[in-house]
């Protein structure tokens, strides 16, 4: 291994040591979430808020503060200081991951620029995923600050972004480092089309499942394969409110409906994408990915289907929750690795550079 493939590994090992810590961050958030955790800070304070009260007079008035919002009104008045304390740590530990990824991002980047380790084009790229870093840090508050005032909970519309935008950095950094490794396999331009569309699909879900977190509706129609008594509701109960466009953001059956025929979509996509790969590839990395992949969202529907049956348990919710991380890099990868075949180029070689 030359020099110049020493630096470029030492990049790569960096941006996977990132995205595993936005993979841990994504899992803390959903924890944050299922405990009813987020709304226990109510201030943004990006720089002194790094640590918790550190005396009794110092977690009191944090009590104190949360007091004045609906949820404690509304939902937790009984609540205790020690009660309290628990559900702020949930929360405090998710803002300090945050800090800690913008850190463990910026510091070793400004390093390997000064050394110059970093080419001028993948340059801007890191720029701007560190910009979207910056930009999910306020979208972190914008959420919070909706469940604030007038709300016992967070917007789903917020949680929503919040989740797919972690995800979009999460994907762009892994495809970044996936880049790095190798050229992409050329390969006919329905399996390339098939990998990039399952990969859309993947995020279109991940938006679908924070709707369902966010409306709580995993814990309504708790049944499989039916829902609310037939496999197809009755379009009057699927839409029901106008505009008629809101019943896919707010009508809990209306976006339980739509995650359960988008994860359908979803797991038939995959296998037909693998068994095209079996038939047109037959063997190396391009049909060991999509083999994968197909497995990886089977196993993922299942855990979903579970979560729903048992009435969203923190476990099988946080291990949902990581399964969708899961099948996103996979997906990343898979995608990443692949370009369409010209018309002179051989079946699975490495496309011209």
């Amino acid at each position: 291994m030359d020099l110049i493939d020493r630096r470029q590994r030492a990049v790569r090992i960096w941006l996977y040591a990132v995205a595993a810590l936005i993979f841990a961050m994504v899992l803390v958030g959903g924890a944050t979430r299922l405990t009813e955790s987020g709304l226990s800070i109510v201030e943004w304070k990006p720089v002194t808020g790094t640590l918790p009260p550190l005396s009794e007079a110092g977690w009191q008035a944090e009590f104190d503060k949360y007091k004045t919002i609906p949820q404690f009104q509304h939902l937790n008045s009984a609540m205790t200081l020690a009660e309290f304390k628990t559900i702020f740590r949930w929360e405090w530990a998710h803002r300090l991951m945050g800090r800690i990824i913008g850190v463990a991002f910026l510091l070793p980047f400004l390093w390997f620029l000064a050394k110059g380790w970093i080419r001028e084009g993948l340059r801007w790229r890191l720029w701007t995923i560190f910009g979207l870093g910056a930009l999910q840090g306020a979208v972190g508050w914008w959420m919070v600050a909706s469940g604030l005032a007038d709300r016992v909970e967070v917007s789903q519309y917020r949680l929503a972004t919040h989740l797919v935008l972690a995800c979009v950095i999460f994907a762009a950094i892994v495809w970044t480092a996936a880049r790095m490794a190798r050229a992409p396999i050329e390969v006919p331009s329905r399996i390339h089309a098939g990998a990039v569309a399952l990969l859309v699909l993947v995020l279109i879900q991940i938006y679908l499942g924070a709707l369902v977190a966010g409306l709580r509706a995993g814990l309504t129609y708790n049944t499989w394969p039916l829902i609310d008594g037939s496999f197809i509701p009755d379009t009057a109960r699927l839409f029901h409110d106008t505009p008629m466009w809101r019943n896919f953001f707010e009508n809990t059956l209306t976006v339980q409906f739509s995650h359960r025929m988008t994860a359908y979509t979803l797991w038939l996509g995959a296998v037909m994408h693998a068994v095209d790969a079996a038939r047109t590839v037959r063997r190396g990395p391009v049909l060991t990915h999509a083999l994968a992949l197909a497995g990886l969202v089977t196993i993922q529907a299942a855990l979903g289907i579970l979560t729903l049956l048992y009435q969203v348990p923190i476990g099988l919710a946080l291990a949902h929750q990581a399964g969708a991380i899961l099948v996103l890099a996979l997906a990343t990868v898979h995608a990443q690795s692949l370009t369409a075949r010209s018309a002179t180029q051989s079946l699975g070689a490495p496309a011209k550079a």
